[in-house]
């Protein structure tokens, strides 16, 4: 009896069902069968579900001899599932990888509930995507299983069969079955939470819902969209069946109201002919089921004016004012966004002014101000030059501009600034320093008297700035000349290395003075204690003798969505206990709407542990033993502590293809290379990852890019910058002075629980760095 048993109805997809059906099949978790049913189609979706059958002996066809609808083609899989859960499935949407693995682990962590609910995201046909806008109801808090009167809140998510997996034995019991007609999720969906004893959530999107440009059934019009009057007597039917559920008739009456409005507004579903008669019938039904004012759903807002006058207007059957309503608002809705317009171009106009009036004021030279990666956390190399100049110039005073729900990470004694708000613009107007990690606004005109230094953002393997002009995948639109502008301003450029330095001289053209002087934030990988270590890993939730694997991808710049080539689940599953995987995916993959439609592993739990929001990834480092990444500039900061780290690698060509990369990542690694995931598990199954190899490798990497890595970089910038001191003391480290591998006693400072060998004698004899695009080493 297999696990699952996944239930696709067919009909008119076939330009989907393949994909559908090879989500499904392409599963990690292999443990389900696959119910295809051909509900009578036209098209060739019989013949594809054949193909499938005849490939992979997990698909289970059934062909109905006529169109029957989707809720009885469901009803037929039904009838023919031997799985413990049933999952359900249409045929032109998709499983996300790995979805049956997290849904199983799930059920396994909660007991195996009775329904267990997941999330999915909107595909639209142009290929964007949107995580449900209620995913934060899947959360977890408070019980790990509980019922529908404990969460009711549950009921704001879109009521569909597909986004929750059912245990069989609970189907049967309940006597759950699908009704003909359009809307037939809705007499299932809300009897099923109501009734089962035990429910549970997963904070993962698991399904894709394809948003059809044409076809759709719910977009079709036609008198079908009337059987909704039916499902909902079904609907009540069900509640006045069990007299412990009327505590939830009001809350069904506004659902029902909500959603026989919704059908009415949405455009091209009724016949022009046939409105007035659906309004009627929407009438009769509030009227039917006592439907009173709008019902508070529990854990959302109060419904708002305009939803109470709506709802009043169909209860007392008006139709004309309803009509007029309506359009009031697609009237106010069309001229709002012009006129919102206008509010953000008069604001604009008025801060510019107020900037133009700052600029003629004095500046102050006890400010500056600070920034890192587009107006995120308080993190990176500014962060930590602000902190040591804080401790080296107390009276300087210092503000970090920061995003709203940003502001958290500011430490005290910094000031927060809001960008694009009058006190942002006087900082910029009359601050003497100015310090970030990527260019500050385009409309920043720099004043005589001002320093602008700019700590760039890592060690470049990619390409960088103007080498980006032959690289269209991943310049997209940027504005070179406007990026020029911006670099004009710039007074001093960080660098950490010399091969980053005769990058940034190349591809950032201007009349700066370059500080040769490492990475700020290092530093604290040269002061950290094993307390601290120790304390950061007790905050992550790592357990003591576990060794923690610190897995950071970079993002590329050909895929549209995030497919992160390593499942932290399967690595764990294959490691065995006493390992965890901490997971941080880059920045930039984290822009836009948050969600993880395609990332597999999924909220936190069973050893894996997501930190992607975690604000320092300085201490993310600290906390691990290893690393493993692709071409993420950690790599070069990770090798300061002398651990080890890992390159996977499996998309090599296509990234230097699209990207360009400054040299050859497979022939100066620092350390083990693998080209899959499943040269990875080997690797990590075997000493190689921490073996003599690996520790040659990673000191190498360490001469060549960390040369001035020595807990003092921080303070270089800060007393050439701020202070004036041109000897900049402590000094810098030559590059052709190496480095010497960190002494025994402070290998075992930093240890963790599970320390990794130490380095051994080997070193870089001769770097040659004769252009950018070329890096060679002769390794002794």
């Amino acid at each position: 009896m297999p696990r699952f048993s996944v239930i696709v109805p067919a009909y008119q997809v076939q330009a989907y069902l393949p994909e559908c059906l090879e989500s499904v099949l392409g599963q990690d978790w292999t443990d389900f069968e696959l119910i295809a049913v051909d509900d009578g189609s036209p098209d060739g979706c019989g013949e594809l579900i054949r193909d499938a059958a005849r490939r992979d002996d997990r698909v289970r066809p059934v062909h109905l001899p006529a169109n029957t609808g989707l809720g009885p083609a469901r009803n037929a899989g039904i009838a023919r599932a031997r799985g413990d859960y049933l999952l359900f499935l249409d045929g032109d949407d998709t499983l996300t990888p790995g979805a049956l693995s997290a849904v199983a682990a799930r059920l396994a962590a909660t007991a195996s509930p009775d329904v267990l609910v997941y999330d999915y995201a909107r595909t639209s046909w142009s290929g964007t995507a949107t995580r449900n806008q209620y995913a934060h109801l899947l959360a977890q808090r408070g019980p790990e299983v509980f019922r529908l009167a404990d969460r009711p809140g549950l009921l704001r998510l879109l009521m569909v069969v597909w986004n929750k997996v059912y245990r069989r034995d609970f189907v049967q019991r309940q006597r759950l079955t699908f009704p003909p007609g359009y809307y037939e999720d809705t007499p299932w969906t809300f009897p099923a939470l109501a009734t089962a004893e035990s429910l549970a959530v997963l904070d993962r999107v698991c399904v894709h819902y394809r948003q059809r440009r044409r076809g759709s059934i719910l977009r079709t019009t036609g008198r079908g969209h009337f059987d909704i009057f039916d499902q909902y007597d079904r609907v009540f039917a069900f509640l006045d069946s069990r007299p412990e559920l009327a505590r939830w008739r009001p809350l069904m009456a506004r659902r029902m109201t909500d959603h026989l409005t919704a059908v009415y507004a949405a455009p091209g579903r009724l016949p022009r002919d046939s409105r007035a008669e659906f309004f009627r019938r929407a009438a009769a039904h509030c009227r039917r089921y006592r439907c009173p004012a709008p019902a508070r759903v529990p854990g959302g807002p109060p419904p708002r004016l305009g939803v109470r006058v709506r709802h009043g207007l169909v209860r007392l059957g008006w139709h004309r004012p309803f009509r007029l309503l309506a359009g009031v608002q697609r009237l106010r809705r069309a001229v709002g966004r012009p006129a919102r317009g206008l509010l953000r171009q008069g604001r604009r106009a008025a801060l510019g002014l107020h900037y133009r009036l700052q600029r003629g004021l004095p500046l102050r030279a006890d400010h500056a101000v600070f920034a890192a990666h587009w107006h995120r956390e308080y993190a990176g190399d500014p962060a930590a030059i602000e902190a040591k100049l804080r401790e080296l110039r107390p009276q300087m005073r210092t503000a970090w501009v920061a995003a709203p729900g940003y502001e958290d990470t500011v430490p005290p004694g910094v000031r927060w600034l809001r960008p694009g708000t009058a006190a942002y613009w006087t900082a910029l107007a009359r601050s003497k320093y100015l310090v970030n990690n990527v260019n500050f606004d385009a409309r920043l005109i720099k004043r005589p008297g001002q320093v602008v230094l700019q700590t760039h953002r890592g060690t470049p393997l990619k390409h960088m700035g103007l080498d980006l002009q032959e690289r269209p995948a991943a310049a997209r639109d940027t504005d070179f000349a406007r990026l020029l502008r911006g670099v004009d301003n710039w007074d001093y450029s960080l660098s950490a290395n010399r091969h980053a330095t005769l990058t940034w001289e190349r591809v950032y053209p201007a009349g700066y003075t370059t500080l040769e002087y490492g990475r700020p934030r290092n530093d604290r990988f040269q002061h950290a204690t094993a307390q601290d270590v120790l304390r950061i890993r007790a905050e992550l939730g790592i357990p003591p003798s576990a060794t923690a694997i610190l897995y950071a991808p970079t993002h590329r710049d050909y895929r549209r969505f995030r497919q992160p080539a390593l499942d932290p689940r399967r690595l764990l599953r294959e490691l065995g206990p006493g390992f965890v995987v901490l997971v941080r995916p880059h920045f930039s993959s984290l822009e836009g709407p948050p969600y993880a439609a395609d990332v597999p592993w999924g909220p936190s739990g069973d050893g894996v542990i997501d930190v992607s929001g975690h604000p320092c990834v300085e201490d993310l480092c600290l906390a691990s033993d290893a690393l493993v990444t692709d071409y993420s500039s950690l790599m070069f900061d990770y090798v300061n502590l002398d651990r080890p780290v890992v390159v996977l690698t499996d998309d090599w060509e296509a990234y230097r293809a699209t990207r360009g990369t400054y040299f050859d990542l497979l022939r100066n690694p620092p350390g083990p290379v693998a080209r899959s995931e499943d040269e990875l598990i080997e690797i990590f199954a075997s000493p190689a990852w921490r073996g003599t190899r690996s520790a040659a490798l990673r000191a190498t990497f360490r001469s060549l890019f960390c040369p001035y890595d020595d807990g003092h970089a921080a303070e270089r910038v800060v007393r050439r910058v701020f202070l004036g001191d041109e000897g900049a003391p402590p000094e810098a480290v030559p590059l052709d002075e190496r480095r010497p591998a960190p002494p025994p006693e402070r290998a075992r400072r930093l240890a963790v629980p599970q320390p990794v060998p130490g380095p051994t004698t080997a070193h870089a004899s001769h770097v040659a760095l004769d252009s950018p695009d070329r890096l060679e080493t002769d390794r002794t």
